[in-house]
């Protein structure tokens, strides 16, 4: 009885000390910190805008403002046959809404300032927004031909788009994304180790910028550049890899 009873005890003993020994392993797999690469990977590429947006504006100032109305009518027509001489078409031009106000002006009256009316100002806006981007930009530095027709013109810059920009970020992030694995392979390979699986990734911003510029800098939001005609993209992806 006595020899059973220690043969129990021996065996109780050891199985839980095995059972002790696994929990330990257990535990120290679970504790364990996990093993991990975390890269920056990064895509840059030049572009050719692909469509173009131009603004110009025209006003008339007058005193009655039925005069002023019919005199900015005939300069709408006027400009109109202007840009479609120079081959805009009506598809390529919208002109809004005509916009007016009454302008003042003020005179000192001893040490007072008096405020007078002074007229009606209307102006129109046109948009041309096209896909022939230098047609567009040659028109916009001749338009000054319309001052010599009697339209008190004021013209913005150019601006500059892209309609492909969602198949760009597609192919960008792509780059980016095997730009950081090729740089967690070379970690990996030179720490002894080798890459297991990826764990995260996280994309950072979209960023067009004009080339070589000085003057831009990235934001969080994301900086888009519309005054350049060749841009340059960019994004970066950030992964990080399970390693073994």
């Amino acid at each position: 009885m006595k020899k059973t009873s220690i043969w129990v005890a021996i065996v109780l003993g050891v199985a839980f000390f095995l059972a002790a020994v696994f929990m330990s392993v257990v535990f120290y797999k679970i504790k364990s910190p996990e093993k991990t690469i975390s890269v920056v990977g990064l895509a840059e590429k030049e572009f050719r805008s692909d469509l173009i947006v131009w603004n110009l504006y025209f006003s008339v100032k007058k005193m009655d403002m039925k005069e002023a109305y019919s005199q900015i009518k005939e300069q709408t027509v006027t400009v109109r046959e202007y840009l479609a001489g120079k081959g805009i078409t009506e598809a390529e031009m919208v002109f809004d809404a005509i916009s007016s106000y009454e302008d003042t002006r003020y005179e000192w009256d001893g040490d007072r300032q008096k405020s007078f009316f002074d007229g009606y100002v209307l102006t129109q806006r046109v948009a041309v927004t096209s896909g022939d981007v230098e047609k567009i930009e040659k028109i916009a530095r001749e338009s000054t031909e319309l001052i010599d027709l009697g339209i008190h013109l004021n013209s913005n810059s150019p601006e500059y788009y892209y309609t492909k920009l969602a198949d760009l970020k597609i192919e960008m992030l792509a780059q980016a994304s095997k730009d950081a694995r090729n740089r967690a392979e070379i970690i990996a390979e030179n720490s002894g180790s080798r890459l297991a699986g990826l764990k995260t990734g996280n994309m950072g911003v979209f960023q067009i910028t004009a080339p070589n510029s000085s003057e831009e800098e990235y934001t969080w939001g994301g900086t888009f550049n519309t005054s350049s005609k060749i841009k340059k993209a960019s994004i970066n992806m950030r992964l990080t890899y399970f390693t073994k």
